[in-house]
C-alpha cells in the first residue's frame, strides 16, 4: 500500500529524479530540439514565403500571357483587317481594269465597225459609179448609134459649153 500512501522518502526520491531528468532534458535534449524546431519552423516559413512568391510570379505570368494573348488577337485581326482591306482593293483594281479593257474591246469594235461600214459605203460608190458609168455608156452608144443622133448631139454639147 506504500503506492497509495507514498512515504515522505518516497517523495524525496521521485522529486530529485524528476529535477535530474529536468536538469538533463534541459541541459542537453531540449536545447536541440528547440533548435530543430526553429530551424523546422523557419524553413516552414520559407517554404511559405517562396510559395506565395511563386504564386504572384504565376499571377504574374498568367497577367503576361494574357495581355500577349491579346496582343496576338489584336494583330491577327489587324492582320485580317489589312488582308480584307488588300483583297478588296484588289478585286476593285481588277473590276476597274476589266472594264476599262472591256471598253477598249468596245471601242476598237467600233472603230472596226465604222472603218469596214467606210469601206462597203466606198465600195458601193465605187459599184453604183461603174454601174451608172456603163448604164451611160450603153445609153449614149445606143443614142449616138445613127449619125444624125451625134451630129445633134454634138451641136446641144457645143452650144452647152458656149453657154457655161
Amino acid at each position: 500500500m506504500e503506492l497509495v500512501n507514498p512515504g515522505l522518502g518516497l517523495i524525496f526520491w521521485m522529486v530529485v529524479a524528476f529535477g535530474l531528468l529536468l536538469f538533463i532534458l534541459g541541459r542537453f535534449v531540449w536545447p536541440p530540439v528547440l533548435r530543430s524546431l526553429r530551424e523546422r519552423e523557419q524553413s516552414i516559413e520559407l517554404a511559405l514565403h517562396e510559395a506565395d512568391k511563386a504564386r504572384e510570379e504565376m499571377k504574374q505570368l498568367v497577367f503576361n500571357n494574357e495581355q500577349l494573348m491579346r496582343q496576338a488577337e489584336e494583330e491577327r485581326d489587324a492582320l485580317i483587317r489589312d488582308a480584307r482591306r488588300v483583297r478588296e482593293s484588289l478585286i476593285e483594281e481588277a473590276k476597274k481594269q476589266a472594264t476599262e479593257e472591256a471598253n477598249r474591246i468596245v471601242e476598237n469594235a467600233r472603230e472596226r465597225i465604222h472603218f469596214e461600214k467606210m469601206e462597203a459605203i466606198t465600195e458601193l460608190k465605187n459599184q453604183i459609179a461603174n454601174l451608172s458609168i456603163d448604164i451611160a455608156e450603153k445609153v449614149i452608144q445606143q443614142e449616138l448609134s445613127q449619125p444624125e443622133k451625134q451630129q445633134e448631139f454634138v451641136r446641144r454639147s457645143l452650144g452647152e459649153m458656149n453657154l457655161n
